[in-house]
């Protein structure tokens, strides 16, 4: 058994450092020629943890791995420091996020692992009192993120309680989250990390813009949603389209924002300007909050190609502005727009929406919400959270009863949007015509 050089001895078997030794043994091999063995990675993880620099301690440090690695991620760290960090991160990786919740301290110049962590994996290193359809859930009583008004364990109890509404919006989609780790940023996974459960579905989807295959998750099930709910993953954003399908949407998708100060009754008020589009020209859809600012129009589709559905949504959005420009604008460069309500028509192709019933990383937790159009100006996105929904619902799943049959796209929506160009190819252009013409120097 390999041990951490000065590491104590405790009374209490298997130690932290004999436990970390054991998984770095067994997963040295696939980090990479270049990366040290297991003894000089259990060195690089006592130097993080101390923030030992050319032989010497510079200060110990109570906490997590997690709030330890952050910490010496900081810029005034020596550069060497940094590297020994990372490389240490990626040791740990593949034993999953909890393991960098293990409490460690360090004192005398030796850094220690809390003998109090319960041997909840194989390797003994995820601390977990609870557990869930198989699923191990840990740091349940922790705020979820700063403002949150939450706890972790806040939103394993809302996503279990609306397992089944929320399933429903993500099924056989691709799926992007947003995760808050503690001590980092959030941010957005689209690929599944190293560590993700064989019984997690993933799918292949070909990138574009990073030209390469990224594996998404399909969130199926409620074990799956167990799990992204203790990998913190608070934002859910599926495709458009089913796996099975790729070229064609379910959805034509208007994204409503409101102005910086804007409010409420605004965004309503371009809602019902692209309610009144769709019924100029034979459609019906479904309007939901987006759990921030603005809300979301969803029109489902039959029949129709990704290109189409994109032509279409532009189209959608210049009518809906050409009713009332003073209420909505699609001008996508924000310094455009002119305190007017965007009607934001890039939601097509391959981008990804925050689903119903997706928590939203703001303050006090809003979820996306379904509305009927008829209540839509007598609420507030702000009266949906993590909290309020689960009494709201019970069983019911107001999403699929709003959401009207899908409907062929008619021809002339197809057509003018061909006329349009896209917004962020437009705002291109006009930012170069500004460059060449000196304006906004």
């Amino acid at each position: 058994m390999l041990h951490a050089p000065h590491s104590p001895r405790p009374n209490l078997e298997p130690t932290f450092w004999d436990r970390l030794s054991a998984h770095l043994a067994r997963s040295v091999g696939a980090l990479g020629d270049t990366t040290p063995g297991p003894p000089h990675l259990l060195q690089h993880c006592e130097q993080v943890l101390l923030r030992r620099h050319r032989g010497k301690t510079v200060y110990g440090h109570r906490g997590s791995l997690a709030d330890t690695l952050a910490e010496r991620n900081r810029s005034e760290v020596p550069g060497r420091l940094r590297e020994l960090c990372q490389l240490v991160l990626e040791a740990l990786l593949p034993l999953g996020q909890e393991t960098l919740d293990v409490r460690v301290h360090a004192r005398k110049g030796r850094a220690y692992g809390s003998s109090r962590v319960p041997a909840g994996s194989e390797d003994g290193l995820v601390a977990t009192k609870e557990s869930r359809d198989g699923v191990a859930l840990s740091n349940l009583d922790e705020p979820l993120f700063d403002g949150a008004q939450a706890t972790k364990r806040d939103l394993v109890e809302y996503l279990d309680a609306l397992h089944q509404q929320v399933i429903g919006a993500l099924r056989d989609r691709p799926l992007s989250v947003i995760r808050a780790l503690r001590g980092q940023q959030p941010f957005m996974q689209k690929n599944v990390p190293k560590y993700t459960p064989d019984w997690v579905a993933t799918t292949p989807v070909w990138s574009a813009a990073s030209k390469r295959e990224i594996a998404y998750a399909l969130c199926n099930d409620r074990r799956t949603l167990l799990w992204f709910a203790n990998q913190r993953a608070i934002e859910f954003h599926p495709t458009l389209f089913r796996v099975i399908e790729p070229d064609a949407p379910t959805h034509l998708v208007l994204d409503l924002d409101p102005p910086d100060g804007g409010d409420f009754r605004s965004v309503v008020a371009a809602a019902e300007l692209v309610r009144h589009a769709l019924a100029e020209v034979g459609m019906a859809g479904a309007v939901k909050t987006s759990g921030s600012k603005g809300v979301h129009v969803f029109v489902p589709v039959l029949g129709a190609s990704t290109q189409e559905v994109a032509l279409a949504t532009r189209a959608l959005a210049v009518r809906a502005e050409a009713l009332d420009p003073i209420v909505a604008t699609t001008a996508f460069i924000k310094a455009d727009r002119d305190g007017k309500v965007f009607l934001d028509s890039t939601r097509a192709g391959g981008a990804s929406v925050a689903a119903a019933y997706s928590p939203r990383l703001r303050p006090g937790t809003p979820v996306s919400f379904p509305i009927a159009w008829s209540d839509l100006a007598d609420v507030t996105p702000t009266d949906f959270t993590l909290h309020t929904v689960p009494a709201l619902l019970r069983d019911a799943d107001p999403w699929i009863a709003l959401m009207p049959a899908a409907q062929p796209l008619p021809a002339e929506l197809v057509e003018q949007g061909r006329t349009i160009p896209a917004a962020r190819a437009q705002a291109l252009h006009e930012e170069l015509r500004q460059h060449h013409r000196g304006e906004g120097r």
